[in-house]
């Protein structure tokens, strides 16, 4: 199995359709890009014309939203080929995906589904993770899910599922602070026990993001800028872990390249040393408008006829 290659990466955006021409005309100082892997998998028209050009000067990352490695159905091969085929084009530095489960017979729900943690359930995600890895012959990434409940069967905690999951399987962990935050809060847990439970020398990258607080509970809706509770958790993830690479996700009400790139080297404020979590969370009112993280980019699968 060969292992990732995120050393070094730094900084990195999302690769979002409105930004497509502003990249080809401008080649930002970007370090990196992370693709959602559905986008891409099946696209032979102007958006995969376009990752081609920039994976040719541009580190990118895979991270897909329907491996459903959760499930209780079987892998879906057919799934599995088109996404080896597209790593195959394009060499990504890593491929990764979420703890979760999406769908079931022949079903995709295109939610992120949480699983009971239980010994069971963790037996079946080791087996997958496996089966995943080998057919790919990459190490496989997986991202901690946000959640707004938690199930009486689970028997297991999180941060102990995750550890147990990377030793036994030998795969990464994509931490995403804001999932991290968005959990603690919906099941009153306290974020930093969590952080610092987690198998941190597993972690190979960092995911932050905007939130929708709705005062009785949190929604991640990926639609705005990061909060300073979260930023605060990511200083001491850096802190705990030595570094790794850094990511900004911005699914919903995407603002212009130079706003979402100046939000991701925030992050360069944080990397200094943890102050702890001192912020009180204001509930601000809930926008009816609640993103899904795939983002089919319809108006730009027409075909290259004449690309550029």
């Amino acid at each position: 199995m060969g292992l990732n290659d995120s050393a070094g990466l730094g900084l990195g955006l999302g690769l979002r359709g409105k930004h497509f021409n502003y990249i080809l005309e401008n080649w930002p100082a970007v370090d990196w890009f992370e693709i959602i892997s559905e986008n891409f998998m099946d696209s032979g028209g102007r958006p995969r014309w376009v990752l081609r050009r920039i994976a040719e000067r541009y580190p990118v990352v895979m991270h897909g939203v329907s491996l459903s490695i959760g499930s209780a159905a079987p892998l879906d091969m057919t799934y599995l080929a088109r996404l080896k085929a597209l790593a195959d084009e394009i060499n990504p530095r890593m491929i990764s995906d979420h703890l979760c489960w999406t769908g079931i017979n022949g079903v995709n729900t295109h939610d992120l589904l949480p699983m009971p943690l239980t010994e069971e359930s963790l037996k079946h995600v080791c087996g997958r993770i496996d089966q995943v890895q080998d057919y790919l012959g990459r190490q496989l990434v997986l991202e901690n899910p946000s959640t707004y409940l938690s199930f009486k069967q689970s028997t297991i905690p999180e941060p102990d599922f995750l550890r147990f999951m990377t030793e036994e399987t030998g795969c990464g962990l994509l931490l995403d602070v804001n999932n991290v935050y968005v959990t603690a809060f919906n099941n009153d847990l306290d974020a930093e026990e969590y952080i610092r439970a987690l198998p941190l020398e597993s972690v190979k990258q960092f995911h932050l993001a905007g939130h929708q607080n709705c005062g009785t509970h949190i929604v991640d809706t990926h639609d705005g800028p990061v909060i300073p509770g979260v930023w605060q958790l990511f200083s001491l993830g850096w802190e705990l872990t030595g570094g790794a690479p850094v990511l900004l996700e911005w699914d919903a009400k995407i603002p212009s390249f130079d706003e979402y790139h100046a939000e991701v080297l925030r992050a360069k404020e944080y990397m200094d040393g943890f102050t702890g979590v001192s912020e009180t969370i204001v509930p601000s009112v809930l926008d009816s408008e609640i993103s899904n993280p795939v983002d089919f980019m319809v108006a730009d699968y027409e075909l290259a006829q004449s690309p550029g």
